[in-house]
């Protein structure tokens, strides 16, 4: 049968139920390339940042899919100026950790040539901007989008007020202390991991299998 043009106004593309699940994918693999990374730098070691740098890329993808489901969750309710800053925020930090990871993989390589024990210049130049890459500049545009969201939601009250409360928390600690300690970082992952949850949690209210509803149905 064919479809009438009046009616593909009507089509929605809904969001894939597995897209839910990327936030605790990014966490996961994000936390798990950071603590690799903090850990090799320092000591020289080449193990664990070759691990990191094939992990990055993935965990990237799934942290677009996760902005994707928060977009998508604030549906007709989202403000054009705090979604500017939030998705511009979000952005930026991918592709500062993205940056900051391709250093990575040119210190990798430079340690491949140098001499055993030896410290060059290059090394060190590496090193630093790595660190400034990651944590100066990238960690401070997760705390910008980290705050930008809790906007929204504080207007909103999509979500709980508990996690609104501990989103501006949490950012203002990265915000302030993001070149205090070097673990620093590892509280954003965190934080997606939490929200990811509670947004699993709260879509586990309405049970899509009910008859009579489907998903991107009214």
């Amino acid at each position: 049968m064919t479809e009438h043009p009046a009616d593909r106004h009507l089509r929605r593309l809904s969001t894939p139920h597995a897209a839910a699940f990327a936030g605790v994918a990014f966490a996961l693999l994000f936390g798990a390339a950071l603590v690799l990374i903090r850990t090799s730098v320092p000591d020289g070691s080449t193990g664990g940042l070759r691990i990191a740098i094939v992990l990055v890329p993935f965990a990237g993808i799934a942290f677009l899919w996760f902005l994707g489901v928060v977009r998508d969750g604030l549906g007709t309710l989202e403000d054009k100026f705090f979604s500017t800053v939030m998705i511009g925020s979000a952005l930026v930090f991918l592709a500062m950790i993205f940056a900051s990871t391709a250093v990575g993989a040119g210190l990798l390589a430079t340690r491949e040539f140098a001499e055993p024990g030896t410290r060059t210049e290059v090394d060190a130049f590496g090193q630093g901007l790595l660190l400034a890459l990651s944590n100066t500049y990238a960690l401070r545009m997760a705390a910008v989008f980290m705050m930008s969201l809790a906007t929204i939601w504080l207007r909103t009250r999509l979500m709980p007020r508990w996690l609104v409360v501990l989103t501006y928390l949490v950012s203002l600690a990265v915000l302030v202390g993001s070149d205090v300690s070097k673990w620093m970082t590892i509280t954003f992952p965190i934080w997606v991991l939490v929200v990811s949850l509670v947004m699993l949690a709260r879509a586990g209210v309405i049970d899509p299998r009910v008859p009579g509803h489907s998903p991107g149905t009214a």
